[in-house]
C-alpha cells in the first residue's frame, strides 16, 4: 500500500496548499483573524504530507518495489544504497516531488520564523507560496506522479543514469532546488508588499536574509555542479554554455543583484521599484528553468522529461505566474514612490545602481542566447546554436566594469562622496595589484593582454575585499559582520575569477593514441600508460589504466581513469582521474578503444590529458561565497524582526480584538 499511501498524500497536500492560497490572500484582504489563523497550520500541514510522501517514495526504492514504474526505471537491486537514495530525485517525477517539498519547506520556515511580522503581511506571503504549491502539486498528479504501478512487476529494475551516480550529484540537485525554489519566498514577499502597497526599509530587511538563504543555496548548487561537470563528464571543462546550466546560472545573477537593491531599500529606502522587480524576476527566471528542464525543448546531460504534456502544463503555470506578477506591479508601480533623499553622481547608490544594471544586462544576454535558438528552430527557421564565443563574447565586457566596481564600491559613502577621496582610500591595494601585474608580466607565462586583464581584475576584487578588514584588525579594532560577510563574498568572486582566467588562458591539453609503455609530453610533464586491466565494481564494470606521470625525472602520481559500463545500462561512460593541486591540477581521461579485436591490455586506446592551472580557485571562490552569505544571515539584525511603526500606523497590524 505504499504507492497508495504516497498518492493519498499529496492529494492531502494539494488540499492543504488550496487552504493556504485560498485563506492566506482573502483572510489578509478581508482582515479576518480566523481566516488568517488557519494559514500556519495549513503550510505546516501541506510539509508534513509533503515529507511523508516523499518518505514513502524512499522506501519503494529502498525496498525494491518495481511494481512502482518510477522505481523499476531508475533503480535495481545490485544499485549501492547512497544512489538508491539519490534515486528518489535522479529522474523527473522524484526531482519534482523534491521541488515540491522543498517549497514547502520554505513555507513552513516562513510561518515559524517570522512571527514578530504584521499578521496580514505574512499571511499574503503564506497564500502566495500556497498557489504556487497547488499548481505544482497538481502538475506532479496529473503528468508526472512518481507513484504509478506497473502490472505485473518486472524481476528486476533498470539503472540510474550512470553520470548521476556519483556523491556529488546526490547532494547538488537539493542544494540547487533550495535555491531555486527560495527565490520564491523574495518572490511572495514582493507581492505580498504590492499587494499591501508599502515597500519600505522594513520591508527590505525582512525579505533580505531569505533572500540571502537562497542565494546562498543557489550559489553552493550551481558551484557543486560545476565541480560534478569537471571531474565527472570527462571532457575537463567546469562550465559548457549549456542551456540547463544557463537556466541556474540566469536567476543567481538576478538573485545577485536583488541582494544589493534590498541593501540600498533598507539603508536608504530607494531603489523600490528595481527591488520588486527584481524579486520577481528572479523567481520567474527560476520557473523559466523549470519548464527548460521538465518541456522536451531541450537535449542536455542536465535535462529530464520529454513528454509535450508536461512542457505545456509547466508553460501554463509559468505564464500565469510571471503574467499576474507583472499586472500586479504595472498596477502598483505608482504607489512605489522613493522616500529617500536624491544621490550624487559619485555615491555607492549611483554604484549600486550601475552594478544592478550590469548584472541585469548579463542575465538578459544569457537569456538571449538560450532562448533564441530554440524559438529559431521550433519555427523552423532553420538549426542555429549560440555557444561560448557568443557567451563570451557579451558576458566578459559586462562583468570587466562590474569587477572594477566591486573594488570602489564599498569604499564609497552614502549619498555623496568625492570620487578623488575614495580613490585615495585604495592607493596601497591598487598599487600592490599593478606591482603583481607587473610582476606577472615579466615571467611571460602567456595568455597576452586577456590573461594580464583577467588576472588584473581578480586580484584587484581580492585586494579591494580585504584591506578594510585587515585595516581594522591591525588597528585593533571589531570587524563587523556585515562588512566581515561582504568581504568574504566578494573575495571569492575574485577568487573564482582568478580560477576562471587561469583555466582558461593557461590550460594546455593533448588527445592521442596510446598503447602500454608509451608516454605522452604536456607542458613538462610525462604521463606513461603502464597498463590497462579490467576492475569489478558493485554495479559496474570497467577498463582501468594505470597511467605514471612524471614531472622533470620525479614521479609526481599514479592516476587510474576508467572506462565503465554498468549493469543493465549499454553504453560506456568515463570516470577520469584527477591528481588535484592548488596551483594546477593534472586531468586524464580514457577515450575508446582503437583496435577493439585485440586484447584490451595490448589494445591502442584513445586518450585525453590536461593541465590545468588555478582551477581549484573557481570552487574555492564558490565556497567564499556561499561562506560570505553564510555570515550575513547570521547576523543579529535578521535573528529578531519585529514589526515597524509605520506598519502599525498603515493598519497592517491589527488591534487586539481584531478590528480592522
Amino acid at each position: 500500500m505504499t504507492p497508495e499511501l504516497g498518492q493519498l498524500c499529496l492529494l492531502l497536500a494539494l488540499c492543504a496548499a488550496l487552504a493556504q492560497g485560498v485563506f492566506g490572500v482573502a483572510g489578509a484582504q478581508r482582515r479576518d483573524e480566523g481566516w488568517m489563523a488557519v494559514v500556519r497550520p495549513a503550510a505546516a500541514s501541506q510539509f508534513v504530507c509533503l515529507a511523508l510522501a516523499f518518505l514513502l517514495l524512499e522506501r519503494s526504492l529502498l525496498a525494491d518495489d518495481f511494481s512502482v514504474r518510477y522505481v523499476a526505471e531508475n533503480s535495481n537491486t545490485a544499485m549501492p544504497l547512497i544512489y538508491k537514495i539519490a534515486a528518489a530525485w535522479g529522474a523527473h517525477e522524484g526531482s519534482m516531488l523534491l521541488w515540491i517539498c522543498i517549497l514547502a519547506v520554505w513555507g513552513i520556515a516562513v510561518a515559524l520564523y517570522s512571527r514578530g511580522l504584521p499578521q496580514p503581511f505574512v499571511s499574503r506571503v503564506l497564500g502566495v507560496l500556497g498557489w504556487i504549491g497547488a499548481g505544482f502539486l497538481s502538475y506532479l498528479i496529473l503528468v508526472s506522479n512518481p507513484f504509478l504501478r506497473d502490472f505485473p512487476a518486472p524481476a528486476q529494475g533498470q539503472n540510474l543514469n550512470p553520470i548521476l551516480q556519483d556523491p556529488a550529484m546526490a547532494g547538488h540537485p537539493p542544494m540547487l532546488y533550495m535555491g531555486y525554489v527560495g527565490l520564491s519566498v523574495a518572490f511572495a514577499f514582493a507581492i505580498a508588499a504590492l499587494l499591501s502597497g508599502r515597500m519600505d526599509a522594513a520591508w527590505a530587511r525582512w525579505t533580505r536574509p531569505w533572500t540571502l538563504l537562497a542565494w546562498l543555496f543557489l550559489t553552493a548548487g550551481i558551484t557543486l555542479g560545476s565541480w560534478w561537470s569537471y571531474y565527472e563528464l570527462g571532457w575537463g571543462g567546469w562550465w559548457a554554455w549549456d542551456p540547463v546550466e544557463n537556466a541556474s546560472f540566469m536567476p543567481w545573477l538576478v538573485a545577485t543583484a536583488l541582494l544589493h537593491s534590498l541593501a540600498v531599500t533598507e539603508k536608504r529606502g530607494a531603489f523600490k521599484s528595481w527591488t520588486a522587480l527584481l524579486a520577481i524576476a528572479g523567481f520567474s527566471l527560476s520557473l523559466l528553468g523549470t519548464f527548460l528542464v521538465r518541456s522536451g525543448v531541450l537535449v542536455s546531460v542536465h535535462s529530464f522529461a520529454s513528454d509535450p504534456r508536461r512542457g505545456v502544463f509547466v508553460l501554463a503555470l509559468l505564464t500565469t505566474v510571471i503574467g499576474a506578477a507583472l499586472l500586479l506591479y504595472a498596477a502598483r508601480a505608482a504607489t512605489l514612490r522613493e522616500e529617500a533623499a536624491g544621490f550624487a553622481l559619485c555615491s555607492r547608490e549611483t554604484l549600486l545602481l550601475i552594478n544592478n544594471v550590469l548584472l541585469v544586462g548579463a542575465a538578459a544576454a544569457v537569456l538571449l542566447g538560450t532562448l533564441y535558438p530554440l524559438i529559431v528552430n521550433s519555427l523552423g527557421l532553420g538549426e542555429i546554436s549560440a555557444g561560448a564565443p557568443y557567451f563570451n563574447t557579451v558576458f566578459i565586457p559586462l562583468m570587466v566594469p562590474l569587477l572594477l566596481l566591486i573594488g570602489l564600491g564599498p569604499y564609497v559613502r552614502w549619498k555623496s562622496d568625492r570620487l578623488r577621496a575614495a580613490l585615495r582610500r585604495l592607493r596601497w591595494p591598487a598599487a600592490a595589484v599593478l606591482v603583481l601585474i607587473l610582476l606577472i608580466a615579466g615571467t611571460r607565462l602567456g595568455g597576452g593582454l586577456s590573461l594580464l586583464a583577467g588576472l588584473g581584475l581578480a586580484l584587484w576584487a581580492v585586494a579591494s575585499a580585504a584591506y578594510e578588514p585587515l585595516l581594522r584588525l591591525r588597528a585593533g579594532l571589531k570587524v563587523p559582520r556585515q562588512m566581515l560577510s561582504m568581504s568574504i563574498a566578494h573575495l571569492g568572486l575574485g577568487l573564482a575569477v582568478l580560477g576562471i582566467t587561469g583555466s582558461s588562458l593557461l590550460s594546455q591539453a593533448r588527445d592521442a593514441a596510446i598503447e602500454p609503455g608509451q608516454t605522452i609530453q604536456l607542458d613538462g610533464y610525462s604521463f606513461t600508460l603502464q597498463q590497462l586491466r579490467p576492475v569489478r565494481g558493485a554495479d559496474y564494470e570497467a577498463v582501468q589504466g594505470d597511467v605514471l606521470v612524471s614531472h622533470r625525472g620525479s614521479v609526481v602520481t599514479l592516476m587510474h581513469p576508467q572506462k565503465r559500463t554498468y549493469d543493465n545500462q549499454g553504453s560506456p561512460s568515463t570516470k577520469a582521474a584527477i591528481d588535484a593541486g592548488l596551483s594546477r591540477d593534472l586531468y586524464v581521461a580514457l577515450g575508446e578503444p582503437l583496435q577493439p579485436d585485440r586484447p584490451t591490455d595490448q589494445s591502442s586506446w584513445s586518450i585525453r590529458v590536461q593541465v590545468k592551472p588555478l582551477v581549484r580557485f573557481i570552487w574555492l571562490g564558490g565556497l567564499c561565497m556561499a561562506l560570505g552569505a553564510m555570515l550575513a544571515v547570521s547576523d543579529r539584525r535578521y535573528r529578531a524582526v519585529r514589526a515597524s511603526t509605520s506598519a502599525v500606523a498603515a493598519g497592517e497590524i491589527l488591534p487586539a480584538d481584531g478590528a480592522a
